[in-house]
């Protein structure tokens, strides 16, 4: 029996091809196709920043020609990992205006034909530039703004020519010769190969990537003439296409040349009032689509400066929240909700956001949405231990840092309850119910803000200047004896970010809407707004949550 090289695997891969539905997608209403383009360009931006797994990496391709319309490509540490991805993406709206023509799935690899030495004797026994060399290929890096071609490929079985019939070194010598043809494109062409034996229809899935598409062209068409591919290849379907980032989809399906090399810094994109689709945008009108908004490294300018120790972008973060506009929805990569512009709250009693603005504004209460100031949050409750909790959440933070609409995420420690709360702060709706669906898989989540029973109603933020910091403490504990003594109250915390002692936050659950607006209504609420003027550092916003 001939001898089978050693191997060595690295990340899998999912090349995942669609088809867009384009007479659905005609036909579908505005409302539908904004929705869907929103969620699908979360759904790749969180994949491209690998926020979904330890490493890894991911691209989007549109593809020419009648096979496919877009390439989801994903390289993971696992095939669970790749899972998990699959599964996502069917659960966004845009999926459901998508076929999927075929994918294929593969894992990357090196082989003995590399190096004897690596095999028998470790990494530490090959020379730095090979070592680099193998572990490029095992854990590949997608070039940026590339024409890429992927096929399959097996080697030839035939009764004259049997690759797998071949000795070791006879092997070995055609593939160095099929490498020097490659040397010949060092520098254009960069290639990953990995093996799909036991996984797919073919043994190797190809995809070779590059600046210039007549140089892929060129490559492919050198190789056909080496022996170890005139003798002993066979190929599959071809595909190609070129690399675009996810803030473009829009223009994408929208016909436009993509890339459209249009800079979301530089425009200061958004997606205000007229601005179109997606989560880049901010409150400008006619603003464009990309991650970085108009807020810049500010991440929401106007709001003062961040916490010395948060690393969370942006200052205390107090906007206010109409809980309801557009994040009515479940957990996950996309917000199964309303749109961002208002409407229903959500409260289970049919009360809008608007209507307790109104009567809150009567009372001379601010619940306003002051016009640039608008956010959106996601707060999640755990009973985990504070520290551990805000590890975890540290490192979400550093991934969700990297989108222009992020503008605070932290750990809120409850004072007279077990469990604290994390609160993501964010410039659109359906970013902060992405955030959510990471936010969920922290550990010991026992609830979502806004899917308890009853009404839900929180003063979000209440910065308070440093001198009245144990002042305000000591008088919400007066407030929270006459809330123990109120019908209707269930309960009430004072939460205080474990980063900074002087943002807090307040969560309260009543049993009906009617009941928690009889407290706002008191004297005795009346006096601590009047008094809090004195002792914040800004307005308070009020959120409402059902």
């Amino acid at each position: 029996m001939v001898e089978a090289p050693q191997t060595a695997e690295g990340w899998f891969s999912l090349h995942d091809f669609r088809s867009i539905d384009w007479d659905a997608w005609r036909e579908a209403p505005e409302s539908e196709r904004r929705r869907a383009i929103e969620e699908g360009e979360a759904f790749l931006k969180h994949r491209e920043l690998v926020a979904d797994a330890d490493a890894g990496e991911s691209a989007l391709f549109s593809v020419l020609g009648h096979k496919a319309d877009l390439l989801f490509l994903h390289f993971r540490p696992s095939l669970d990992d790749l899972s998990a991805i699959e599964r996502r993406f069917e659960d966004t709206a845009l999926a459901k205006f998508t076929e999927r023509e075929t994918s294929y799935v593969s894992v990357t690899e090196v082989s003995g034909y590399v190096s004897d030495d690596y095999f028998e004797e470790g990494a530490d026994a090959v020379d730095e530039g090979l070592r680099r060399y193998i572990e490029g290929k095992l854990k590949p890096e997608i070039p940026d703004d590339e024409y890429v071609s992927f096929y399959p490929m097996s080697k030839r079985r035939g009764e004259e020519h049997n690759w797998y019939d071949l000795e070791f070194e006879e092997r070995a010598d055609l593939m160095a010769g099929h490498g020097e043809v490659g040397k010949e494109y060092a520098g254009k062409i960069k290639q990953v190969i990995a093996s799909s034996v036991g996984f797919d229809d073919h043994e190797w899935g190809v995809t070779l990537f590059g600046a210039d598409p007549t140089d892929i062209k060129d490559i492919v068409y050198e190789m056909r003439f080496d022996p170890a591919s005139s003798r002993y290849g066979e190929f599959g379907d071809f595909y190609v296409g070129r690399r675009f980032p996810p803030r473009d989809l829009d223009a994408f399906l929208a016909g436009e040349t993509v890339p459209t090399g249009r800079d979301p810094e530089a425009e200061g994109g958004g997606h205000g009032e007229g601005g179109g689709h997606g989560e880049g945008g901010g409150h400008g009108e006619g603003g464009h689509h990309g991650e970085g908004g108009h807020h810049g490294d500010d991440a929401h300018g106007g709001h003062g400066e961040g916490h010395d120790r948060s690393g969370s972008g942006g200052g205390p973060a107090h906007g206010d929240h109409p809980h309801g506009d557009g994040e009515a929805g479940g957990e996950g990569d996309h917000p199964h909700g309303g749109d961002e512009s208002g409407g229903d709250g959500g409260h289970g009693d049919g009360a809008s956001d608007e209507d307790i603005r109104g009567e809150l504004a009567d009372l001379d209460i601010y619940a306003g949405k002051p016009h640039g100031e608008d956010v959106y949050a996601t707060v999640l409750y755990s009973e985990a231990d504070v520290d551990e909790l805000f590890d975890e959440v540290e490192g979400l933070r550093g991934n969700f840092d990297h989108y222009g609409t992020h503008v605070k995420t932290a750990v809120y420690e409850g004072r007279h309850t077990d469990r604290a709360a994390v609160v993501s702060i964010w410039d659109t709706a359906s970013a902060a119910e992405t955030a959510g669906g990471f936010l969920s898989e922290l550990p010991d989540i026992v609830a979502r803000a806004g899917e308890e029973s009853g009404f839900g109603t929180m003063g979000m933020f209440y910065t308070v200047k440093p001198d009245y910091q144990t002042e305000f403490v000591e008088t919400f504990d007066d407030v929270g004896d006459l809330l123990g003594e109120m019908d209707g109250h269930v309960e009430t915390d004072l939460m205080v970010n474990v980063e900074d002692e002087n943002d807090m936050f307040i969560a309260s659950q009543w049993n009906a809407k009617e009941d928690a607006m009889e407290f706002f209504r008191s004297d005795e609420f009346s006096e601590t707004v009047q008094w809090g003027r004195d002792v914040l550092a800004d307005r308070p916003r009020h959120v409402f949550l059902a």
